[in-house]
């Protein structure tokens, strides 16, 4: 057992600028094309007070660009209806009181629910916080019951323009998102093979190689079972891949990186020596779709801490902004929503980058203003412009969004009337140091003791998914889709037991962790993975020490 969890609150690196995304350039062109026609359109119609509405809907664009297309069209009409849904509950509430507190109570709870979705449905970035910024701000605006139903027309049509935005890509390049997971786990894998599987560095080699082919599976599984030549292809290089990653030291990395590097080109058919193509070897997208599913109360019960810390912060910083005077309660509890991450330690990073990207960003508003403020026109390109700028840097790292997202958030409360830029300015960093505050001071009291449960449950479940392939390899001739299904549920097993124990080991307020026995885990389980493929015949049995009888004894 390892000694109890330390609390610290990490400084270094929290500001570093990473690599940007492959794809950073599709969601930021894809918000512009979503939320420049609406905004246009109704700035031709005198009426940029309903802009909000419609950059409800445009704001859905941002979801689901790692989704294949059949997913993607599910996942973005999903997304459709909870923003208009989130939207709805903030407009009838706000036509029926404009009592503050309430409004502030119904906020936190709707950004709770809305951060609950987002994690149990894993919709990943911009996640919750999309939401919660459009519905909290809805709270605050003026309107009648009866004005309801026509703004939520709008979000809607807006919303249904996103829809096309998001899909049209489809048409030309149908495979896109299939063929980018799977190249990153070739890329993934070579930098595995680099290290030969025991350099510097290996073990996190391979587990960030065992995530990618699961995502590359997954991502092929959400794709549908259409039997094309482009699935088959991409199929047997993620065979190619888990053989990679079960002999490193057999493998050619540069090889590897050719393949990903082919499935990132602009070719629309593939045409790749792929060795084993006989169809025996690939039971692929079978084995994966007959692996048994978590039941729904396995997903949501790990996110009740995370949903209680985000209704509880929020709330408390958005009474604490009213408690101040500050004329914009939601600025605090939307800050206080997007810090909530994993576990205490990344909420702690996000607070920082979320603080200094807002203050750097009203910075930025204040050097945009005097020309947003020249016509409308102008005012809707800077908002465009900085919609794109945001999703093009997101990626590097959040603080350096926000220096984007900041004033554009700025400007959408002028589509209805100008106001006074000082005052705006104030009320946003006041409240940005409200909610940074408050959201961590909850994150810290609402404890996640869940966390060692999880990850003791993880541990269960990879000890008995390589007990399981350890029992097959034991028999004399295992019958083939048996033992291709344990491996792949074993792969499974180690990469969720791999992120359970790097967010346990963020969280506070809990018991030691048994790290020493995760690692012993990922260990056996890694050597029993390779020792599976070997039995199928899919890699040589030489320079891995992985493979003697004690590896894969039950």
């Amino acid at each position: 057992m390892s000694s109890a969890t330390r609390h610290r609150l990490p400084l270094a690196g929290i500001l570093r600028l990473g690599r940007p995304s492959d794809i950073w350039f599709k969601p930021a062109l894809s918000v512009v094309a979503a939320v420049a026609p609406p905004n246009l359109i109704l700035l031709a119609l005198g009426r940029l007070d309903l802009a909000m509405y419609t950059m409800a809907g445009s704001l859905c664009a941002l979801y689901g660009h790692n989704r294949p297309y059949a997913a993607r069209a599910r996942t973005l009409a999903w997304v459709v209806l909870g923003m208009t849904a989130g939207v709805a509950v903030a407009l009838v509430t706000a036509s029926l009181t404009s009592d503050a507190v309430i409004l502030v109570t119904v906020g936190a709870v709707l950004a709770a629910v809305q951060k609950g979705a987002c994690d149990a449905t894993r919709i990943g970035p911009p996640a919750h916080v999309i939401f919660t910024f459009i519905s909290s701000a809805s709270l605050f605006a003026p309107g009648t019951l009866g004005q309801v139903p026509g703004h939520l027309g709008l979000v809607l049509a807006a919303g249904a323009w996103s829809w096309l935005v998001g899909m049209a890509p489809g048409l030309v390049r149908p495979h896109g998102p299939e063929r980018r997971a799977t190249a990153g786990a070739l890329n993934a894998t070579a930098a595995y093979a680099d290290t030969r599987g025991t350099g510097e560095g290996h073990a996190a080699a391979r587990a960030a190689s065992a995530a990618a082919i699961h995502a590359a599976w997954q991502s092929l599984l959400a794709a549908g079972a259409r039997p094309d030549a482009t699935r088959r292809a991409l199929e047997r290089l993620l065979v190619r891949a888990e053989v990679a990653l079960a002999a490193p030291a057999d493998t050619d990395p540069a090889r590897l990186r050719a393949w990903a590097r082919e499935l990132r080109g602009a070719r629309r058919t593939l045409s790749l020596d792929i060795p084993g193509e006989h169809a025996d070897e690939l039971l692929g997208l079978d084995t994966e779709l007959a692996l048994p599913r978590p039941a729904p109360r396995h997903r949501l019960a790990p996110l009740a801490p995370l949903a209680a810390r985000t209704a509880i912060g929020c709330a408390l910083a958005g009474y604490a902004s009213l408690a101040l005077g500050v004329g914009r309660p939601y600025w605090a509890l939307v800050t206080a929503a997007s810090l909530y991450q994993a576990n205490v330690t990344l909420t702690w990073s996000r607070g920082v980058q979320r603080v200094v990207g807002n203050v750097l960003g009203v910075l930025a508003f204040a050097v945009l203003a005097p020309l947003a403020h020249v016509d409308g026109v102008a005012l809707v390109l800077c908002c465009v412009a900085l919609n794109f700028g945001a999703e093009a840097l997101m990626g590097r790292n959040y603080w350096l969004g926000s220096i984007c997202v900041t004033p554009m958030a700025l400007l959408v409360t002028e589509f209805a009337r100008s106001q006074d830029a000082t005052e705006l300015m104030t009320d946003r960093v006041v409240d940005t140091l409200i909610g940074a505050l408050v959201g961590f001071v909850a994150a810290v009291a609402v404890t996640n003791r869940r966390a060692g449960d999880r990850l003791e449950h993880a541990l269960t479940e990879a000890e008995r998914a390589r007990e399981n392939a350890a029992r097959l390899l034991a028999e004399a001739h295992p019958e083939r889709r048996a033992l291709d299904g344990a491996r792949r549920g074993l792969a499974a097993a180690l990469v969720e037991l791999r992120d359970t124990a790097d967010a346990a080991a963020g969280e506070w307020w809990q018991r030691a962790l048994p790290e020493d026995r995760v690692v012993l885990a990922e260990q056996a389980g890694h050597r029993t993975l390779a020792a599976t493929v070997r039995r199928q015949g899919l890699a040589p049995c030489q320079h891995d020490p992985g493979t003697t009888t004690e590896d894969i004894r039950p």
